[in-house]
């Protein structure tokens, strides 16, 4: 029996820094543009389709070579390989539902976390293409503006997760983990949303009043997780701070 899943972002919340982000910054347009294409998005103005299109046509840098620059500067999260642990030890599906491009994803985890990791967690993201110089294009999972509608993706697991259960059993408790801009379309489809201090999608959930908990790395996650499912605290106490 599934008592809990973990849906969560993958980067800026698994990973301390964004690995769409390193590379534009770095080898694409730069900082300040990409900083008006995200508060387009936030405010409404501009889909996160067409921001992260302009994003990765930008980046000079073929995929082989974008995925050496990442595995050397790309950070897991001090408290991810803990809650990976005692997720598999307590029988949680682990999701990583993202909005970048499953190569990186997979290569980076692989690197940060090991193979046999890997192989025990699903990575919903985009796909590539690449040109004859390995230059990368990407190809979205839907039609809609957010390229991966994160919600669309939980929907199907929760659906699967509860058409498994017995009987009157009570259905799993959903959590989504996310910081970012990419990160809206899953804002409301969990029951308890951790929010990363100081990034975009705490002010999202601000404007929209969606109710949400903060948090510095996976290790405050856990606790809260952890408290959750020994009934020591509810969705809503954790949600109200």
């Amino acid at each position: 029996m599934v008592k809990a899943v973990i849906f969560t972002d993958f980067d800026g919340t698994v990973t301390l820094q964004d690995s769409n982000d390193y590379l534009t910054d770095k080898y694409g347009f730069g900082p300040e543009v990409r900083r008006v294409i995200f508060e387009g998005v936030l405010d409404g103005s501009t889909d996160f389709r067409d921001g992260f299109t302009r994003m990765i046509d930008s980046v000079t840098t073929s995929l082989p070579e974008s995925l050496a620059i990442l595995q050397e500067n790309i950070q897991l999260d001090p408290g991810f390989k803990e809650t990976y642990e005692w997720a598999q030890a307590n029988g949680v599906p682990v999701v990583v539902v993202s909005s970048g491009m499953e190569p990186i994803i997979r290569a980076l985890l692989t690197k940060l976390l090991g193979a046999e990791a890997v192989a025990n967690i699903d990575i919903v993201a985009n796909a590539v293409d690449l040109d004859e110089n390995q230059k990368m294009t990407v190809v979205y999972r839907d039609e809609s503006g957010h390229g991966h509608d994160k919600s669309r993706s939980i929907d199907v697991y929760k659906r699967e997760f509860e058409a498994k259960q017995a009987p009157g059993e009570a259905r799993p408790t959903y959590f989504y983990c996310g910081d970012g801009i990419s990160d809206l379309s899953a804002a409301k489809e969990c029951d308890l949303l951790f929010a990363k201090r100081g990034k975009d999608l705490v002010t999202f959930c601000k404007r929209q009043n969606v109710p949400f908990h903060e948090f510095d790395s996976f290790k405050d996650i856990l606790g809260c997780m952890k408290q959750v499912m020994a009934g020591e605290k509810t969705v809503k106490e954790l949600m109200e701070n």
